[in-house]
């Protein structure tokens, strides 16, 4: 029979819960109002070659019960995790404290035979989490390098398993702040069907050639806020995708990558929607674009109200795209074809972009059927690097783009918009579907 608490007087104590859990896990520590279950009390050996896995999940389980508790991974250890799924529903305000270093296990034999997960640590139904700490988590990624011939078709990136790092699914109220996030797979932090989300001064890192590498992926996830957090990796930065509205990206540094992106929306004829995002303060250096929105030829939905200003750039190869005629298949467009629907984009401004590139400083490719509308450039400011890319410098390309430059414009050719009023519309199909 479990233990339970009581006063002198008799009563059952506001705590009792604490007492079961006392009975079967170690004692917890209390702190700041606080309750603190450290994995190493559940048996994690913190060496980087015992798997800790079940140590972690033993610790949630316990700290899930509890209001304001903390699961931690004390700093001066190694964890190594298998992939795992942490999940609420749980109570109010728990808190995963990583000061230790937490490591993906590079081999296949960690994960599971019947079904191989996408994810590596799977947050799910949480509301009011906090991730924090001083340490960090490492998708060991780069251990292909040094893997023996014998095992090397055992490593996941033979095996073409790529999991994203860290993944949130409908969770709520979530912060991410602090911690180091390090040689992903694939993704390195993912938000979906979530909202309420808010990350700080992170730390996203792996290398310029890794493949699908994102930094921040969002996806069907609103209310975001984004700020002083540095992030380098092999694809976009900062990744948004449909279903994503009031997104706030600020204080932000990319080196290398592909940029701030959103995109591609309307691949295989899809609905896509996308709304209310504003990026300031963004430094963009040795990186395939500044600040991207790329569509799908034959895509449905729009892209409103987006706003990119106090943006540096430098050798980047192009600062300003808009392209509505993504395609990342093998073989190029031939294999995408041509397509009349896209999705709309509307409402685009850029203001003070300024830096230097090394292919073409504006590329705005917008579909015939429905141009852009609403584009405006204000103080933008582009001179090519001192050393151009291989193929040399290209004129700026403003195609069935639709807006106004104002301010300083530099090159000249930058404000090739073209202009709507009464004598020049762009001539658009009627949207059949609406966001």
């Amino acid at each position: 029979m479990r233990r339970r608490c009581f006063s002198p007087a008799g009563m059952l104590i506001a705590g009792a819960i604490l007492c079961l859990v006392a009975s079967t896990a170690p004692a917890p520590a209390l702190s700041a109002g606080r309750t603190t279950f450290s994995v190493s009390s559940f048996g994690a050996a913190g060496n980087g070659i015992a798997d800790d896995s079940e140590a972690l999940v033993k610790a949630w389980k316990f700290a899930c019960r509890i209001p304001r508790s903390t699961v931690l991974l004390p700093s001066g250890h190694r964890f190594l995790i298998s992939p795992v799924t942490l999940q609420g529903p749980c109570n109010t305000r728990l808190t995963l404290q990583i000061d230790g270093d937490v490591l993906a296990p590079p081999g296949m034999g960690y994960w599971p035979k019947a079904r191989r997960p996408l994810q590596w640590l799977n947050f799910k139904w949480l509301d009011g989490f906090t991730i924090q700490g001083t340490g960090t988590v490492d998708g060991q990624s780069t251990l292909l390098r040094s893997v023996s011939p014998a095992n090397v078709s055992q490593h996941w990136y033979i095996s073409g398993v790529k999991p994203t790092l860290i993944r949130f699914y409908s969770s709520f109220n979530v912060s991410v702040r602090n911690i180091r996030i390090t040689n992903s797979p694939q993704c390195h932090l993912k938000f979906d069907s979530s909202g309420g989300i808010k990350v700080k001064n992170i730390t996203i890192s792996s290398p310029g050639d890794s493949l699908n590498t994102d930094g921040i992926h969002l996806q069907n996830t609103r209310d975001v806020d984004i700020r002083s957090s540095s992030i380098g990796c092999g694809d976009d930065c900062i990744s948004i995708q449909t279903g994503c509205s009031n997104v706030h990206m600020k204080n932000i540094n990319c080196n290398p990558g592909h940029g701030i992106s959103l995109g591609g929306l309307g691949k295989d004829n899809s609905l896509a929607c996308v709304s209310d995002v504003f990026a300031e303060h963004i430094n963009v250096e040795n990186a395939l674009y500044g600040v991207r929105i790329k569509t799908w030829q034959g895509g449905k939905g729009t892209v409103r109200n987006v706003t990119f200003s106090n943006v540096r750039v430098a050798n980047v190869a192009t600062p300003i795209a808009i392209d509505q005629f993504y395609c990342d298949a093998g073989g190029g467009g031939a294999r995408c074809g041509n397509r009349s629907d896209a999705v709309g984009i509307t409402g685009v401004a850029y203001r003070r972009v300024a830096g230097t590139y090394t292919y073409q400083p504006v590329r705005l490719a917008c579909s015939d059927a429905r141009p852009c509308t609403g584009v405006s450039m204000a103080d933008v400011r582009l001179s090519p690097a001192s050393a151009a890319g291989a193929g040399g410098l290209r004129q700026p390309l403003c195609w069935k783009s639709y807006g106004e430059a104002m301010g300083m414009i530099e090159p000249t050719g930058i404000a090739c918009l073209q202009r709507s009023n009464g004598f020049v519309m762009p001539l658009t199909k009627p949207f059949n579907y609406t966001c």
